[in-house]
């Protein structure tokens, strides 16, 4: 772990995991692992904090059996609220009905258009 301090506003970047086992893999490929911020009361998220280069990054896991869209924006809502300068977040999670022709190392990127969510 690094002594520099650091605050909720130093991270950009929010990662999170259906499976704690794909967590425990992404933290492992931190190149630093950041000492814990006081946690937020009204958030039940448990963060991992740490850094890839230049970027400082948030990563978190879903709830064990809790696996969905109503955990998966719940959970980035906490991240929002408990780290207000990420940029983006990347949802690593298991793909249900994604066509046959995406292979395992494709990449899946989600974007709202109105009020539906879209692919690109």
């Amino acid at each position: 772990m690094t002594s520099q301090p650091r605050t909720r506003n130093d991270y950009t970047v929010g990662w999170v995991y259906a499976l704690p086992k794909k967590q425990t893999a992404a933290i492992a490929i931190l190149d630093q692992e950041h000492a814990n911020l006081p946690k937020l009361s009204d958030d039940p998220n448990t963060y991992t904090l740490g850094s890839i280069g230049d970027h400082n990054i948030i990563i978190t896991c879903l709830p064990i059996s809790k696996i969905g869209i109503i955990s998966t924006t719940m959970v980035a809502t906490h991240i929002v609220h408990a780290f207000p300068s990420v940029k983006f977040s990347l949802i690593v999670k298991i793909g249900n009905s994604i066509p046959p022709k995406v292979k395992l190392s494709n990449v899946i990127v989600s974007i709202l258009i109105g009020q539906y969510p879209g692919v690109i």
